[in-house]
């Protein structure tokens, strides 16, 4: 066993020694073939990274909206909420709600998982990581959010999120991904948005109603984790029966 354990060791510092010095290529002006490599570093990573981070949710959100602002509040509140009963929490990394959820699950139960993402105006990362991961492709970071998460969050916030919650519902609609619950937290933020998808994209034929039935808009943070709860044990995205 200790062999095992030495083999295995020396396995893991020579990998992690070709991941830095793959991260440390500088894909700017290089040709497609390295920037794969570097592409395939951050993948190798991330799957590292995230490999024990167990039963986990991932939140989207602003990263504007300041401390004192009721939708930080209650997005601190439901990660709070989930973390306790064991679910880590998986966010960008950043400020705004993304700072919210890494502080509500911060030191509980469950995980406070963070994709921090390079940019060219520098994004500071919260200080409430328990697991921290930097990536420079956002694709690969959006692939730890859908990979590792059962369930998503998805409270209001600008394009970046409008984009985060697009993917998974297309991931979703054509298969690629189990159906997972997806909740709006906001109403008077999402239900506009809603109502748009309804009279526009449905009435036109361009969705079709299951699809809308993919997203469940609530502010209510109990029936949230309930029905969080519930998939988890069950491996369905249905439980649409829990705390009604």
């Amino acid at each position: 066993m200790t062999h095992f354990k030495e083999k295995y060791r020396k396995r893991a510092s020579h990998e992690m020694e070709l991941i830095n010095l793959l991260k440390g290529i500088d894909t700017t002006n290089a040709d497609d073939s390295w920037r794969v490599l570097r592409i395939q570093s951050e993948i190798v990573e991330g799957f590292d990274g995230m490999r024990m981070v167990g039963p986990a949710v991932s939140m989207f959100g602003s990263a504007r909206v300041k401390e004192d602002h009721p939708y930080y509040q209650m997005s601190m509140e439901l990660a709070n909420k989930l973390s306790k009963k064991g679910f880590s929490v998986i966010t960008g990394g950043g400020p705004g709600i993304m700072e919210a959820g890494n502080r509500g699950a911060h030191g509980e139960k469950g995980a406070s998982v963070a994709l921090n993402i390079e940019l060219p105006h520098e994004q500071k990362g919260n200080d409430f990581q328990d697991i921290s991961l930097d990536f420079k492709y956002f694709f690969v970071r959006k692939l730890m959010f859908v990979r590792y998460a059962f369930a998503f969050i998805v409270c209001p916030g600008g394009f970046g999120t409008i984009d985060e919650l697009s993917d998974v519902l297309t991931l979703m609609q054509t298969g690629k991904i189990e159906s997972v619950p997806i909740f709006l937290l906001g109403k008077n933020f999402w239900e506009p948005m809603i109502e748009f998808f309804k009279t526009s994209m449905l009435s036109e034929k361009m969705i079709n109603l299951e699809d809308l039935n993919l997203l469940t808009v609530t502010d209510d943070l109990d029936l949230i984790v309930s029905k969080i709860e519930c998939a988890y044990k069950t491996k369905s995205a249905k439980c649409s029966e829990v705390g009604k």
